[in-house]
């Protein structure tokens, strides 16, 4: 048997995957179309220097009530939130940072079509705040999928 050091085992790993999205492609769910929406976003904000976590928040999001999200920051630290539903949906998002006392907070960088934001907070404090996200009333109002990637520098 060939023991294989971890970082080749790591790379044949994430090879296999990459050929396993790239063959599944044609079957993707509205759920991955929106985590694959809110990845779109992802880059800019690497450019800007911004550390993404390799996992993401997905969840539905319903029309009439939106979603909050506990997230631990950490003082000191800027985040990004990228977060998108799928573009075909019609759905326009937005999203705020709730601090302790619930105050909305946070700099919202729309995409114009609606679809998506990015929502970057600077915490005052170390602790645990909710990213509350919701439908606005610019677009179509159905349940739909929702996804968020957190990123910090």
């Amino acid at each position: 048997m060939i023991m294989l050091h971890y970082p080749v085992r790591h790379l044949l790993r994430c090879s296999f995957l990459v050929l396993l999205m790239t063959f599944s492609a044609g079957w993707v769910k509205a759920d991955d179309k929106a985590a694959a929406t809110a990845a779109r976003l992802v880059p800019q904000q690497e450019k800007e220097g911004y550390e993404f976590r390799a996992e993401g928040w997905l969840n539905n999001l319903d029309p009439d009530m939106g979603r909050a999200v506990r997230i631990q920051m950490f003082k000191g630290n800027e985040y990004a939130f990228c977060i998108a539903v799928p573009p075909e949906s019609g759905v326009h998002v937005t999203a705020a940072v709730l601090d302790f006392e619930g105050k909305p907070g946070g700099e919202i960088l729309p995409v114009q079509a609606g679809w998506g934001v990015v929502l970057f907070y600077k915490p005052k404090k170390t602790g645990t705040y909710v990213v509350a996200i919701r439908q606005t009333d610019g677009g179509k109002k159905k349940k739909v999928s929702c996804a968020m990637f957190t990123g910090w520098k």
